[in-house]
Order: structure tokens, then C-alpha cells, then sequence
């Protein structure tokens, strides 16, 4: 019995640039073949990757049970839900967490926007007056308090809270001396105040735990206490705070090895962050970004007299001068950059756009060298001892001091506060901006809130080389780094031509749609497609382009008959205003072509792609990447038929233009590599298969985060060779790695 194979359906669909900068897409792929039962592990992980990969229900559309969805001018348009395919993120702000994909943060939701929390466990914590105005003062110091009368509850809080965020904790004598034995040890809790009635015997058990920074009995000392340590902890706590990181290997992997992504990480921030920023400055941008802050700090009075501070005197060549005030802006845009908060991102691309000019007007002219300190595990240094002589990306604003003894200061003042497995490190970095295509840097002296300081920012996205790592006799781990060009790390030429996909020039909220949906981000790229319908006419061709974006979500989500429903929408908007051999025509053919091929319709999908392959050949000729797209999707559908020597054929077409037009390690070479993979696993040509499989993963790799379901399905097809080889054991290691990234893809309840 043959195996299943996973195939790059609807998840390989790809943008490709036309003279309009419209989009197309390509799809590579199927599922024919019943699951090979090598083991019962095998044929789980193969139901869920079926699942995800071609539809996660069988059901018939039923249009009773579908919600009626309101577009302007009083459109109706019935949808069936979407699945979710994302599980609910954890709460991560690490320090410097590097993660197996290379990446110094993992993905958060925005409600779990939390650095520091200030936890109060008492019996009678929230039985007075006095209590509760001390918890509204203590609030002004830290956002988020939590209050606790059960230590059980209390624990069991702390326990599930991530590696990464950092406790303040107040604790009654009492309870204290059952509590504080089994937190101390925990990286999370950095600080502990005994709030007790007598003094002496507290002190006695509290003086066994160094992370015990005080034993009061009165509330006014209590509060003076948390409020000057907490004022002395800002002064370092840019050391403790996560420094997001992504590094470029440049020394791809060996069979059988990966890269863990980070080069699609690498490429993908960069995209994340200058999409946004080349938008169109609205006026009520400023305003929305105000209306989130104020909900979000509705109970923190001294962050809300701050934000109608900002509200009335903001102004664009302010941007680093609030940037660098302790204040809500801080957080929230650190926090958004670590943790790659998409809405937030959003939200904040003004400040960005603004800090960013200013850094240029005020650029360095003259090389520096500067500083900074930094605390990391010691995981995190060895695999930056591993990345010498690679590329890192800063994921946020950089910020360094021009003096030595100022920045090694952090160091020996956060002493105190270090713990098991976290090491002091400094980094030492040269900048000469006499080189070409620099992210700016700037002397901020003049332009901060701190002017003593001698600061240097770096703008966010900074790529650097990783000269040198060693540990002085101090303990203190010395990194040396270079500021690079991007003309110097080898994604140049791929970069340039991904940020030309998504338009070289002013950009739209549809086409950070379509960024989002490239980087797998399908419930985000969908939120921003039905947002920008509201920005078009009934008779605009961006309407119809949005309704065409909608039904590539849909066919990602495997819900074809709402994505058929969507494209057909798009295609009444064409042919009322466009001629009938207009490119965007092809492209609703393509898209529904796709759909019946999905569904089985074999002659249906044929006739589609010919319809769109006449009007691309018409109109670009015969080598262009268009018509490229459609002989690789038509030789999908002779594979579907079993007519191998026709897929085949179609499909080395569609590679050689492929080759002539897109960089080497472009995403529709790696789709068209799986296809010619797949052609030659039916015809079992397994050898063949699994270079061509290799070759796409290799790519793959290169251009997409670590957790892309193309990423999963060609390991998965990998995978299958191997089975079909009977080597078992190099099945299972490939299929658990595929494994991997769709448990991080799918609900737990899939």
C-alpha cells in the first residue's frame, strides 16, 4: 500500500509581482494515496497534517447554519466560519529567550503585554480601605497587581506564568514562610517584601532567602520600599529586558539538518516591519493608537495623565524624545517589536515612521564604537558562540551608550538580581556610516528625555556581524559586533525582490494583507482584508482584488466553497470594468481553477487554467512568470489524472521560466521543486523525489518563518520517500519535525 503523501495544496499558493503589482497564484499539489500504517504514531500525525493540509471538515456547505456578513453599500454575503488555525499563544517576554528557530522571542497575544507584575498575597489583602488605595499607588510603579487571599491559587498563578516574565511579590508573614521556600528559586521572582506585624521573627526565617529585599510592618514603608527599588530597577532594567534577535546562517544545512528557520525569520521581520511603515499616514491614525492606551491603562492613573500629555502635545519630531521617557509608549512599543504583536504593530507604525526619520536626520556621520549590557541564559550564548562570523537582526530600536564605564555600570549595579543559568554580557559594537544602505543611528543626546545620557539608538531591523565572543576574568561574557550594509548578508537579492512583490513604494493595509498571509498569518491577513473593503467603492478594482485576498485565506483555511463564493465576487467586479483579456481576469481564473481542482472538478479546474493561461499569454507572452504559474498548476491536475508524462512536461516548462525570472531562492522555485518532486515520487522514482523534495526545503527554509505549513509539508514529503524506502527511522525523523510546527499551527483540539 502506498503512503499518504502531504502536498503543497492550498498552502503553496504564491504572489507573484505583475505590471500592476496585482497578485497571482500558484498551487502545487494534492492527496491520492491511502496512509502507509508504519506505525500508529505515523498515522496520527498523518490525520492531523490531512486535516490541516486539504480541509478540516468534510461537511457539506449548509448556509443555514452561516452568519450574514455586512459590507458597505449594503452588500450581504453569507460565509461559513472561519476554522482557527492558530492555538492561543503563550505569554512570552523573555529576557533574551533564543528559541529553536534562532529567535530571541516567541509570539504573544497582546492582552498578555506584561514585563513586571506586582502580586500581593494576603488574607485580608482586599478587606480594607487602606489596602486598596495602597494597591492604586503601588499600580503607578507597576501596571499589573494581583491580589491573592489563598496561597494555593497564588502558587498555582506563578507556576503558570512563562519563563519570561518578572514578579514582584508582597507576602504576609504568615504566609510568607510557606510560600517563599517554594518561589525563591524561580527565575520569575525577583524581589520579595514581607508585610508583617512582627518584624523579628519575620526576619528571622526571611534572612535564609536573598531574593527577601525587606521585612516592614507598616503599609507607608512597604510602599516607599517597592517604589525606590522599582525606580532603581528602571535605571538597569534595559539588561534584563528580552533583546529580540534573529540570525542569518549562512552555512545552510546538510541533509537531514535544518536551519530552524531563522533566515525566514530574518527576512520576514524585516518585511513586517517595512510594509507597515511605507503606508500612508492618516490623520486618525494617532487617535486610534490613544483609544487602544487609554483601555488598556484605564485603571493606572499616573499612565493615563501621561497619554493626555501625549494627546495634546505629540508631535513628530518629539518621537524619541517620548520614546526614551519611562512611560507607556516604551512598553508597548518594545513589546510589540519582541513579540512581533501584529494589531499593535499596526497601531504603532507612526512612531515607528517617525523615530526612524528623525534617526536619519540626525544620523552619525563619523564611526563610533558603542556599548551595552545585557543579560542572557546560558543557552542563549552558546548558540551566539555557534553564529560567529553570521548576521544577526536587532528586532527593535538598538540602544547603546558611547561611554564605557557608564554602560559596564548596568552590569555590577544588577549583581543583585542575578540567578541560575543567566550571565552578564556586554556587547562592544563598531558603526561606520560611510557605508552604504545603513539603518541610521543616531546620537539621541539632543533629542532625548535623558540629555545627560549618551546615547545612541540603532534603528530597529539594525543588522550586524558577530565578530567575536570570550569571557574576561570578571565573568562577563564580551561580544564584538559590526554594523553591516545590506548590501553584506547573502538575502539581498531575495529581500529586494519579496519587498518589490508587496509594491517598492507606498503600501496599503491590502497589501500588509498580503504580507501576513505569506507569512502563514492567515486569521491576521484576514482581519486586514475585510478592514480594507471598507477603503473601496462598488466598481473599485482593489474591491475586487480584497475579495479575491478573502478567498485565498479561505482556500488556506480549506473552506473552498466560501473562497469559490469570494472569487466569484471578484470576477463579476472585472468583467464590469475590465477588458476581457485584462491580467486580474486570469487571475480570478487561476484562483477558481485552484478551487475545482481542490474539489476534484478536473475538467472544470482545466478549463479555468486555460482561460487564464490564454489571456497571460496574450498579454506577457510566452515566458513570463504568469504563464509559468499555470503550467505548474495544470501539470498538478494531469498529476491528479495519473497522466505523469503530461505533469512532468508542464512542469519543467513552468521551471525553466521560473529560473530565468525569480532569485535563486525565491518560494515558487521551491513549490515548483515539490511538484516536480511529487511527479517523480508516483512514477517511484524515489531518488529523484527526494532531491527535488531537498532542493524545496532548502528554499523553504531560507524565505519562511521556522513554523510555515509549506515548511511541514515538504518534511512531510520527505518523509514518505523515506517510508516508501523502508528507512523508518529517517521517516519518523522528518515527520516528528513536521509534527512540530502543526502543533504549534493547529488548536489543541484538532
Amino acid at each position: 500500500m502506498m503512503n499518504r503523501r502531504m502536498d503543497h495544496y492550498s498552502h503553496s499558493n504564491r504572489y507573484i509581482n505583475m505590471n500592476d503589482r496585482q497578485n497571482t497564484i500558484l498551487t502545487t499539489s494534492d492527496y491520492d494515496e491511502p496512509a502507509h500504517p508504519i506505525a500508529s504514531t505515523l498515522i496520527q500525525i498523518s490525520t492531523s497534517l490531512q486535516c490541516y493540509g486539504c480541509a478540516f471538515c468534510n461537511d457539506p456547505f449548509d448556509s443555514s447554519n452561516v452568519p450574514i456578513l455586512t459590507f458597505p453599500n449594503n452588500e450581504n454575503y453569507s460565509c461559513t466560519i472561519e476554522h482557527t488555525i492558530y492555538g492561543s499563544h503563550r505569554d512570552v517576554t523573555q529576557s533574551c529567550n533564543l528559541t529553536d528557530t534562532n529567535q530571541f522571542c516567541c509570539h504573544t497575544d497582546l492582552c498578555n503585554d506584561k514585563t513586571y507584575y506586582l502580586i500581593w498575597l494576603d488574607s485580608s489583602v482586599n478587606k480594607s480601605q487602606e489596602n486598596i488605595q495602597a494597591q492604586q499607588i503601588l499600580r503607578t510603579s507597576i501596571n499589573h497587581l494581583l491580589t491573592f487571599e489563598d496561597d494555593e491559587l497564588c502558587l498555582q498563578y506563578i507556576d503558570n506564568l512563562s519563563y519570561d516574565d518578572r514578579v514582584i511579590l508582597i507576602v504576609s508573614g504568615q504566609l510568607g514562610q510557606t510560600l517563599v521556600p517554594q518561589v525563591s528559586p524561580l527565575r520569575q521572582i525577583i524581589s520579595i517584601y514581607v508585610y508583617c506585624r512582627n518584624k523579628e521573627i519575620n526576619e528571622q526565617w526571611a534572612s535564609y532567602y536573598p531574593k527577601v529585599k525587606g521585612v516592614t510592618i507598616t503599609l507607608n514603608g512597604l510602599i516607599h520600599q517597592i517604589q525606590s527599588d522599582q525606580a532603581q530597577r528602571r535605571k538597569y532594567q534595559r539588561i534584563d529586558e528580552c533583546l529580540t534577535i534573529n540570525i542569518f546562517k549562512s552555512n545552510i544545512h546538510k541533509e537531514g539538518q535544518s536551519t530552524l528557520g531563522s533566515n525566514g525569520q530574518f527576512i520576514h521581520f524585516h518585511l513586517l516591519i517595512d510594509c507597515p511603515i511605507r503606508m500612508k499616514i492618516r490623520t486618525n491614525d494617532k487617535e486610534e493608537f490613544i483609544n487602544f492606551c487609554k483601555q488598556y491603562y484605564k485603571d493606572n492613573s499616573n499612565e493615563l495623565n501621561l497619554i493626555e500629555e501625549f494627546t495634546k502635545n505629540y508631535s513628530s519630531n518629539q518621537a524619541i524624545w517620548w520614546y526614551t521617557r519611562d512611560c507607556f509608549l516604551y512598553r508597548l512599543l518594545n513589546k510589540a517589536l519582541r513579540v512581533q504583536n501584529i494589531e499593535l504593530l499596526f497601531l504603532l507604525r507612526f512612531i515607528i515612521n517617525d523615530i526612524g526619520r528623525q534617526l536619519e536626520t540626525n544620523k552619525c556621520l563619523v564611526p563610533i564604537r558603542a556599548y551595552r549590557a545585557q543579560q542572557m541564559s546560558k543557552d542563549e550564548i552558546q548558540i551566539l558562540k555557534n553564529s560567529i562570523g553570521e548576521f544577526i537582526s536587532i528586532n527593535s530600536f538598538f540602544s547603546t551608550s558611547l561611554n564605557y564605564a557608564q554602560a559596564r555600570s548596568f552590569l555590577y549595579s544588577s549583581n543583585d538580581n542575578i540567578i541560575d543559568d543567566i550571565e552578564q554580557v556586554f556587547f562592544e559594537i563598531n558603526a561606520d556610516p560611510r557605508l552604504d544602505k545603513l539603518k541610521a543611528f543616531s546620537k539621541i543626546h539632543s533629542l532625548s528625555y535623558f540629555p545627560e545620557e549618551e546615547e545612541v539608538l540603532f534603528m530597529v531591523g539594525s543588522i550586524f556581524r558577530l565578530d567575536n565572543i570570550e569571557c574576561d576574568e570578571e565573568g562577563i561574557w564580551n561580544i564584538r559586533m559590526v554594523l553591516c550594509s545590506e548590501h553584506e548578508h547573502k538575502l539581498e537579492t531575495l529581500f529586494q525582490h519579496m519587498k518589490n512583490e508587496f509594491d517598492s513604494g507606498e503600501t496599503n493595509i491590502l497589501v500588509f494583507g498580503h504580507l501576513l498571509r505569506k507569512m502563514g498569518k492567515l486569521d491576521d491577513a484576514e482581519k486586514y482584508y475585510r478592514r480594507s473593503l471598507n477603503a473601496f467603492s462598488y466598481d473599485d478594482s482593489n474591491k475586487a482584488l480584497c475579495y479575491h485576498a478573502l478567498g485565498l485565506v479561505a482556500d488556506d483555511k480549506g473552506d473552498y466553497e466560501s473562497s469559490l463564493i469570494w472569487y466569484n465576487k471578484a470576477l463579476e467586479i472585472f468583467l464590469r470594468i475590465l477588458k476581457s483579456n485584462d491580467p486580474n481576469i486570469a487571475l480570478i481564473h487561476n484562483s477558481i481553477a485552484i478551487i475545482y481542482q481542490h474539489k476534484g472538478n478536473y475538467n472544470l479546474a482545466l478549463e479555468s487554467y486555460e482561460n487564464a493561461l490564454a489571456i497571460w499569454k496574450e498579454v506577457f507572452g510566452e515566458n513570463d512568470p504568469h504563464v509559468a504559474i499555470c503550467l505548474n498548476n495544470i501539470s498538478n491536475v494531469y498529476r491528479n489524472e495519473k497522466k505523469y508524462s503530461k505533469a512532468l512536461e508542464c512542469v519543467e516548462k513552468a521551471l525553466v521560466i521560473f529560473q530565468k525570472h525569480l532569485p535563486a531562492d525565491h518560494s515558487d522555485l521551491a513549490s515548483t521543486y515539490g511538484s516536480i518532486g511529487n511527479i517523480h515520487l508516483c512514477l517511484g522514482h524515489r531518488n529523484q523525489a527526494l532531491q527535488y523534495y531537498n532542493l524545496s526545503l532548502k528554499i523553504y527554509e531560507k524565505c519562511h518563518p521556522s513554523q510555515h505549513p509549506d515548511i511541514a509539508i515538504t518534511l512531510s514529503n520527505i518523509s514518505s520517500v523515506y517510508e516508501d524506502k523502508n528507512e523508518y527511522q529517517q521517516a519518523l525523523v522528518y515527520l516528528e519535525r513536521a509534527s512540530d510546527i502543526y502543533h504549534d499551527l493547529l488548536p489543541s483540539t484538532h
